[in-house]
């Protein structure tokens, strides 16, 4: 489901990074599953797609927002999150906040990058 008359573009290319906008749970014909562990794996799935069609995945993550709903969800998302994760994990920020689309948890928003990671990361 995709609205092209709102004003961002769904990713951008700058400096061998790839930027994509923030990414909701929303299934075939708009359909959103109702908990936190399904919404994160249908987002991340999504995002995988697009990364996909830009000769690019998950592995090549460098850097992740997340929006939750409710800071209860935390310890679910996490589970549902690490599953399309592996070490050494994007950098990562973590917000509660109302999201705009009504009975979604989460929105996911990230940063690849083109080239291999020269670091792999730290505590």
């Amino acid at each position: 489901m995709t609205n092209n008359t709102l004003p961002f573009s769904k990713w951008r290319r700058a400096g061998g990074l790839v930027f994509l906008s923030g990414e909701l749970p929303l299934g075939p014909e708009g359909a959103m599953p109702s908990s936190i562990e399904a919404q994160t794996h249908l987002t991340l799935q999504r995002i995988g797609a697009t990364l996909a069609g830009l000769g690019l995945d998950l592995r090549d993550v460098v850097q992740a927002t997340v929006h939750l709903t409710h800071a209860e969800d935390f310890s679910a998302f996490n589970v549902a999150y690490q599953q399309h994760f592996k070490a050494p994990y994007p950098v990562r920020t973590t917000v509660v906040a109302p999201l705009v689309l009504p009975g979604a948890r989460v929105e996911i928003t990230v940063v690849a990058a083109e080239t291999p990671a020269t670091s792999t990361g730290g505590q």
